[in-house]
């Protein structure tokens, strides 16, 4: 009876193959205009389509090896919500209608979900996979090599067919189960990873030499000959590389910023002119070189740049260069020649993998070299990073200044965001005024202005008036004391944030706990940002992410306000897919503070607002 159903199952399996290799066909013709040609509507329906249809496959495999195979895919993204100004944002374009962003979000969902890599690969090796425990069965059926072998190898092939299709099924939901990888895999992925970088980084010495040569020829034809035009040629066409290698020092966890002044452009004079600090040219072009000569001139990190292009080759050749030779020669030039002679019996020169002659103590130093070289590409990357930013890191006054610029341009732009927030806070005040309290108001004078004519005529029509005039000023006054709430509550006036804080978490849906307290108040204007920051984390909870259970804890300490806001939801949060968290940091960023998320898919959601703050002594709250 096994074998029976093992027969049948591998007929099933074969069926399957023929509508997993038309469904992974389909998806490559879909995906080849879609990606190629841009007609990227065409990739969600297919992606949708073989979810679907991956799904059904997971339940016959569940069924098949009796155990639930749960789905992998990451939750689907929540709908975009409108700004201020009610247009719809994603990534740096806004739009009028929420269409286009919910679509790109749910690309982004389909396409950047691993499970979905999971499923491709799945369904590529599936067709080859599956027909193997049928044909186990019926190729010796098709007499290729005799009657004999026939009879000696069908009874073999059904005895066997049960374990082989269930080898199959028990792969199949292997590759199609949500899984991690083990600590080990990790390991052995970060350190070959490490190698790989360690090559990269003595391919780009070679390219240094050929750059620094370069810079050679251009400053002898430029001194030399005449030629000033290759000067600033020779001391910034390599910054594109320093750069790069800046970018590869945050490989080892040092970050290396930028260490270039502004680049100085000519500005246009009202008499026609342009001028380059002190000096004034007729023609763009000439006053166009000149500022590029003087930018890189005068600028000490252009100097350091070619000290460094110059000196970095031997420095990567002598540090992250030994564990890449000892990987190639213990690799290639000792272990693979001993597999290659021991098991293809082909011969080798008499000195490849052999030390001394002897290809056992070869095959020993191969090993011995490949995992030391492995072992050591970690720490001596953490060196080379250490010794790029002795030369690519900028000077102390340079980074004072790059501080203080970037300092300025954020305080700039946030100062931007707060008058556009302000402009868009004055513009619903004035619209909730209009379309609520204005209006119920006018309804109620028009109202007094008929129960007067009615007094004398009508005395209980105007009573009936009179008590709907009553319950219209009773609704304007609600909504003007939830406006007034909206613009600054007055429990956050009279008792504080800690007080305010709790009274959200009353209002909440979830479970809310509030842990911490203050020692003082903060400022009124930097307690209602923190306030309305953790009103808009709290909506977001419930309502994205179904939390039912929400921490808030509250600290000040070293002139930071902190607050951290925990939830049970199911993650996913990212601020530059929705307008809410972007307005979060915008408020924020009015103070100079910081919004950090960490929301993986799944949960939980950890989101911690900084703002840096005094508090006032309590004696002199106005709690």
């Amino acid at each position: 009876m096994t074998c029976v159903r093992a027969l049948y199952r591998s007929v099933a399996l074969t069926g399957l193959a023929v509508v997993v290799l038309v469904q992974f066909v389909a998806s490559l013709a879909l995906l080849g205009p879609g990606v190629l040609l841009g007609m990227v509507f065409l990739i969600p329906p297919q992606f949708e389509l073989a979810r679907r249809l991956t799904n059904r496959w997971r339940r016959l495999f569940a069924d098949w090896t009796g155990r639930e195979i749960p789905v992998p895919y990451q939750p689907p993204p929540p709908p975009p919500e409108p700004d201020e100004e009610g247009l719809y944002r994603h990534d740096s374009t806004l739009y009028r209608t929420p269409r286009f962003p919910a679509f790109f979000r749910k690309l982004d969902w389909l396409v950047q979900d691993p499970a979905t890599n999971r499923d491709l690969a799945w369904q590529f090796w599936f067709p080859f996979v599956a027909v193997l425990p049928l044909g186990l069965v019926v190729v010796p059926l098709l007499r290729l090599w005799g009657p004999m072998w026939t009879v000696a190898v069908t009874p073999v092939a059904l005895a066997a067919l049960p374990w082989t299709v269930g080898a199959v099924t028990r792969w199949s939901a292997w590759l199609l189960t949500p899984r991690t990888r083990p600590p080990a895999s990790k390991a052995i992925e970060r350190v070959l990873l490490a190698w790989a970088r360690c090559g990269l980084l003595v391919v780009g010495a070679a390219t240094q030499v050929v750059l620094f040569a370069f810079s050679m020829a251009c400053f002898g034809l430029g001194f030399g000959l005449g030629i000033i035009f290759l000067i600033p040629v020779a001391l910034s066409h390599f910054r594109w590389l320093a750069n790069l290698r800046r970018q590869f020092a945050a490989w080892s966890g040092a970050r290396i910023p930028s260490p270039y002044t502004p680049e100085l452009r000519p500005e246009l004079r009202p008499d026609g002119l342009y001028r380059v600090r002190n000096n004034l040219y007729k023609t763009e072009a000439m006053a166009a070189f000149n500022a590029r000569w003087q930018w890189t001139w005068n600028d000490v990190a252009s100097w350091r740049d070619l000290v460094w292009l110059g000196v970095d080759p031997v420095v990567t050749v002598a540090t992250v260069g030994l564990p890449v030779a000892g990987g190639i020669y213990g690799g290639w030039g000792l272990v693979f020649p001993w597999i290659w002679t021991e098991f293809f019996g082909a011969e080798w020169s008499a000195w490849y993998g052999a030390v001394a002659g002897n290809r056992t103590l070869g095959l020993i130093t191969g090993v011995v070299l490949v995992a030391v070289s492995l072992a050591g590409t970690n720490p001596l990357l953490r060196v080379h990073s250490r010794w790029t930013a002795v030369l690519l890191r900028p000077t102390k006054a340079a980074a004072k200044e790059a501080e203080l610029r970037e300092r300025v341009e954020r305080l700039t732009q946030t100062r931007n965001d707060a008058l556009d927030t302000q402009a868009a806070e004055i513009r619903r005040i004035e619209r909730d005024l209009h379309d609520g309290a204005q209006a119920r108001l006018i309804a109620v004078g028009l109202t007094l202005g008929t129960i007067e004519r009615l007094m004398d005529t009508d005395p209980d029509a105007a009573r009936k008036l009179v008590a709907q005039a009553k319950e219209t000023s009773a609704t304007a006054l609600t909504e003007l004391r939830d406006l007034v709430r909206g613009i600054h509550p007055p429990v956050l006036s009279e008792r504080g944030l800690p007080d305010a804080v709790r009274a959200l978490a009353l209002d909440t849906a979830a479970e809310v706990t509030v842990v911490g307290a203050l020692d003082g108040r903060p400022a009124a204007p930097v307690e209602s940002a923190a306030y309305f920051a953790v009103s808009e984390l709290l909506a977001n909870a419930t309502r994205h992410g179904g939390a039912e259970r929400i921490g808030i804890d509250l600290r000040h300490r070293d002139g930071i306000l902190r607050i951290a806001v925990t939830d049970d939801g199911r993650g996913g949060a990212d601020p530059s897919r929705g307008t809410g968290l972007r307005g979060v940091e915008r408020r924020l960023g009015t103070f100079d503070g910081t919004l950090a998320i960490h929301s993986p898919p799944g949960g939980p959601t950890v989101a911690t607002l900084e703002l840096p703050c005094v508090l006032s002594s309590p004696k002199t709250s106005t709690s």
